[in-house]
């Protein structure tokens, strides 16, 4: 195994980050960072990398948060939807997420990670549309599944994307970009619905438009992608190493660039012909594998997208009504977007594993709150607020620290043969929990109320806890092929 040519990246070993006083550095110390960093040439088209591509990022955030301010003015047949309706209203994206993450996965690592977002940006387009002029439920259900392809494919590859065209001491804060970006399309989902509900309340066809503006950024990211480059390690892998050198050049200094190059072509030499369940019979894989499969299920079992999917049914069982719930919910958004600055400035400063673990400590303690607030506070005045209090805390917690930490880990903790399809099945699993929250949480709170529904949420985040605690390695301050080496160590002794 060739040394890294970030000499950062192996001043800590990864199965000793408990124990060895040593502290990755940080990841915009100019000491750490490449030399090219200081070229505004090169700064200038890395940001234009980031900001282009998390356009995905936005879509998948305004695509599942709209549907929070939609459903209830949504009606076919002049009649209010039931909650088995509005469970699969919902759920019917995720299921589509659930199998768009894992074929996009395959598809990024044949075709390439630029070509896929381009023609994502194509489904997400023309999906939309489709919601917005849905005649039917049925209608509805299937184009929400398609856009749901578009959500999930952009999951995984946005941030393969990045990850890959990234310098290793930057990788954290421009991966989780994309985070940014998916928070700040929901946010604007949230602000659009709050518009548009108050412009025109009585209108019918008032939740239509709140769908159909998710068509605006799938132009931008169509656009886009005709003029950003393929990643390096993409070209590289399938032969094409003077491409890749020369992407690499325009973000790398010439000597680094031809090092990371060089060892891109001698790590990943057999990544192409290598099937994902030939390396899943190799036990170190395989036990970094599981662990990626759980890093995506704790994320979604927090039961952060019962609050995004619902949260205005949510605060309306509280006491809020419509509009202030409407309303209520843009707060839910802008502490998401807060959050996660805050987020990305402390991966620069601290591992992605106690800031994992701080956030699930504090999504389960919120859920607890808001399950005991609900039960003791019922019918007071006072309850809309406190569980609007509580939701903006909960949200604090998920979206500064859960959310960008699991993203990215799983974005770069995989070996390089099977990233693509290993990120693709764990973004499977992670869209299929999230398909059976969607689905089941009107259901839930329908029989059991929000009390205990929640307590549920709060008891398998306890169990959430304990797994990252157990499992999880440290990350941070690696390139991508030393990272894999110490995963081998660590998990071959």
């Amino acid at each position: 195994m060739t040394a890294s040519p970030h000499p950062e990246a192996a001043e800590t070993a990864l199965g000793s980050t408990a124990s060895a006083g040593s502290t990755p550095p940080h990841p915009d110390d100019p000491r750490t960072d490449d030399p090219r960093a200081d070229d505004p040439r090169a700064r200038r088209f890395l940001r234009r990398i980031a900001v282009l591509a998390t356009f995905g990022g936005l879509l998948f955030g305004y695509d599942t948060g709209v549907i929070s301010g939609a459903l209830p003015f949504m009606q076919f047949d002049q009649r209010p939807l039931t909650p088995l309706e509005e469970g699969t209203i919902v759920s019917s994206l995720l299921f589509g997420a659930a199998l768009g993450s894992f074929l996009g996965g395959r598809i990024a690592d044949r075709r390439g990670r630029r070509k896929l977002i381009g023609a994502l940006a194509v489904v997400f387009f023309v999906a939309a549309v489709a919601c917005a002029f849905a005649p039917t439920i049925g209608v509805m259900i299937a184009a929400r599944f398609i856009l749901g392809l578009a959500v999930g494919g952009a999951s995984v590859v946005v941030p393969l994307y990045l990850a890959e065209l990234s310098p290793a001491a930057r990788r954290g804060r421009i991966v989780t970009q994309n985070e940014l970006m998916i928070v700040s399309g929901q946010l604007a989902a949230f602000v659009v619905n709050a518009v548009l509900a108050s412009v025109v309340p009585e209108h019918a066809a008032v939740w239509r438009w709140m769908l159909v503006v998710a068509s605006l950024p799938a132009v931008v990211l169509f656009f886009g992608m005709l003029v950003l480059p393929e990643s390096p390690r993409w070209l590289i892998l399938h032969g094409r190493f003077a491409e890749g050198l020369a992407v690499l050049r325009r973000l790398r200094a010439e000597q680094q660039a031809e090092r990371e190059a060089e060892e891109i072509r001698r790590h990943e030499e057999r990544a192409v012909r290598t099937p994902l369940l030939k390396e899943l019979a190799v036990p170190w894989v395989r036990r970094v594998f599981v662990i990626g499969l759980g890093i995506a299920m704790v994320q979604q079992l927090t039961g952060v997208n019962s609050i995004m999917y619902y949260g205005v049914q949510i605060l309306q069982k509280s006491g809020f009504d419509q509009q202030g719930a409407l309303i209520g919910q843009i707060a839910n958004g802008v502490i998401s977007v807060l959050a996660t600055f805050v987020g990305i400035a402390l991966l620069g400063k601290v591992g992605r594993r106690p800031l994992l673990i701080t956030g699930l400590i504090g999504t389960t303690t919120s859920l607890l709150l808001v399950g005991g607030a609900s039960a003791l506070l019922a019918g007071s005045p006072a309850l809309p607020f406190v569980v609007l209090s509580l939701t903006v805390t909960f949200l604090a917690f998920q979206q500064g620290a859960v959310s960008p930490v699991t993203w990215l880990m799983l974005a770069e903790i995989f070996p390089a043969r099977i990233r693509g399809a290993a990120f693709g099945l764990a973004a499977l699993i992670l869209w299929l929990t999230n398909f059976l929250v969607g689905f089941l949480f009107p259901q839930l709170v329908d029989a059991l109320g929000i009390s205990p529904t929640f307590f549920l949420f709060a008891v398998v985040g306890v169990g959430a806890v304990v797994f990252v605690a157990r499992s999880l390695p440290e990350t941070r301050g690696r390139s991508l092929e030393t990272l894999e080496a110490e995963l081998r160590t660590r998990f071959t002794r």
